[in-house]
Formats: C-alpha cells, sequence, structure tokens
C-alpha cells in the first residue's frame, strides 16, 4: 500500500515507436514539445504518459492520428475524455490547471474530446528503457490481455514502482496494482465496470499522496468497503516520517489513520538489476473512527 504514482489528473497521448528513459522527450514525439508538455504540467496535478497499443511497435515517425486520453480521478468527480487528433501541437492548447482541478472543458474544446464510453482502460508499464523488468514481464500481459479481447488494455510509460512488474494503472478511478496477473486484471476491469474498486495486489489511487494511498486502503480493508467514490482523504497532517491521515465515507463516517514510512526487510532490489537495498514503503500503524459531530454532512461520493 501507498505506493502508487501520485496525479490527480492523467494526461495520456498515443506514441508508437521505441520510448527512451524519459519517453517525453526521447521518442518519436517531438522533443520540443515534450519539453513543453512537462513545464506545463509541472505543479498542476497531472501527470503526461505515452501510451501505445501491445504488439509489435513499428519504428516509424509519422503518425496519422493519436488517440488521447485524459482522466480526473478524484471521488465525487471522475471522469474520463477521449479524443483524437492528427497535430499533437495541439496539445499545447490545453489549460492543465484546470485539467489538474478536474475541469475537462479545456480538453472538450481544444481537442475535441467527448466522454469515454468504452471499456475502462488498463494500462500496463512496459517501458523497459526505465527499467527492464517492465519489457520483460510488462509486455507479456499487455499482449495477453489484447490477445484475450480487453479492448482498453494498453502499454504505458512509467508507473513507478519497478519492484512490482508488471504494474498496471486502470482508468477511470486511478488504482495502481503491482504483480499483476491477466486473470486478476479481468476481475480488476470487472469491478470498474459494477463500480467496484478490487483491494487485492492494489498499491493505491492516484489521487492521494502515498500516506492517503494507504489509509484509503486501510479502511477500505477495514470496513469491507467496495464501492468506488465511498472514501475520500480529507486532510493529511505531519510530515515525514509519520502522518495522521482522516478519510471520511460518504454516508458521513471518519476515521483517523495513522501511516509511518519505514523501510522494506529483508533488504529487495529498488528495480531490475540494481543492488539490494531497502525501498521505502508506508505502514498503517493505527486506525479508529472519529465520533461524529452534530449537524455533520456527508461528503460526495
Amino acid at each position: 500500500m501507498g505506493t502508487a504514482a501520485t496525479a490527480r489528473t492523467w494526461l495520456l497521448v498515443e506514441q508508437s515507436g521505441p520510448w527512451g528513459a524519459d519517453a517525453l522527450t526521447s521518442s518519436h514525439l517531438d522533443p520540443a514539445l515534450g519539453r513543453a508538455l512537462k513545464r506545463a504540467a509541472d505543479g498542476t496535478g497531472v501527470r503526461i504518459a505515452l501510451i501505445r497499443r501491445p504488439g509489435r511497435h513499428a519504428d516509424c515517425h509519422t503518425v496519422a492520428e493519436r488517440q488521447v486520453y485524459a482522466a480526473h480521478t478524484t471521488p465525487g468527480n471522475t471522469w474520463l475524455h477521449s479524443a483524437t487528433t492528427s497535430d499533437p501541437g495541439q496539445l499545447l492548447d490545453l489549460d492543465l490547471a484546470r485539467l489538474g482541478r478536474g475541469l475537462p472543458g479545456t480538453f472538450d474544446t481544444a481537442l475535441g474530446g467527448r466522454p469515454h464510453t468504452g471499456d475502462p482502460l488498463a494500462l500496463v508499464c512496459t517501458n523497459g528503457k526505465r527499467d527492464r523488468c517492465c519489457a520483460l514481464l510488462g509486455r507479456p500481459l499487455a499482449a495477453e490481455l489484447a490477445a484475450s479481447g480487453v479492448a482498453g488494455a494498453w502499454e504505458v510509460t512509467h508507473l513507478g514502482g519497478h519492484r512490482f512488474s508488471p504494474t498496471l494503472l486502470v482508468l477511470p478511478f486511478g488504482y495502481v496494482y503491482g504483480r499483476a496477473e491477466a486473470h486478476t486484471v479481468k476481475e480488476v476491469l470487472q469491478g470498474v465496470r459494477e463500480g467496484r474498486v478490487v483491494t487485492e495486489g492494489c498499491r493505491g489511487g492516484s489521487a492521494w499522496e502515498r500516506p492517503g494511498q494507504a489509509a484509503e486502503l486501510a479502511v477500505r480493508a477495514a470496513v469491507s468497503e467496495g464501492t468506488a467514490g465511498a472514501l475520500n482523504v480529507v486532510r493529511t497532517e505531519g510530515g515525514a516520517p509519520r502522518w495522521e491521515v482522516t478519510v471520511a465515507h460518504a454516508d458521513g463516517r471518519r476515521w483517523l489513520v495513522t501511516v509511518a514510512r519505514g523501510a522494506s526487510s529483508p533488504p529487495r532490489a529498488e528495480s531490475c538489476g540494481s543492488a539490494l537495498g531497502s525501498p521505502a514503503r508506508m505502514d498503517v500503524l493505527a486506525l479508529h473512527e472519529l465520533p461524529r459531530t452534530a449537524g455533520a454532512r456527508s461528503v460526495p461520493g
């Protein structure tokens, strides 16, 4: 728990061909455009990633049309919009600050986007230049998903947590999974269709910083809450290595969760080929329900 990438909003841009370690500036996407997008996204809560369909990737520089997705993952305002563009320069017309706040209008206006009505997205990290685990373990999983008819299967650039490969991001809810297998991915996607969060193998929801990710999953486990959007992280106090996190339910219940940063033991590799070390982890030390205050309102979920 508490090891997922952090992003309130994901912006996904299709780019076939090879990806380098820093894919936005080391792929067949114009590196000047990649640098401009990175600058524009800084501090907005938007994380930009490249995607491509599973399988062999033609080493071509010209792409006629690209698929683009924007997804906001905050409970109470979760959405996934899609668009296509033949000119990736149009991405610079996006107001990323508004996207980060959960306002899709700029995406729809700039790119002709609309709400995504297809299957949820299953995005498997396959960026082997970032870490070979993601290629060795991620690409076969993405290919298996696509071959078995998972329409929303894509390969995606760096998601973090290579030691948990294959790693998976599911949109629109924004939960990240580790050591994923095809049958469990299908269970996760069926849960999304039904408005549920599968917690087995879940590393956290990207809408929150890592202490909040761990706290939200701990509350889900404690009260057997599977409904997507039912829980929200409303306050995080303190700082490394210890936080007090308040998690609220849509029905008005609240919990205070104590989370501490620990170190993995026994020593393990941070990623494929790296030396043994002690990667950071989030430990839940305590969890208790807070008394309801008079006149308390429920939190939108």
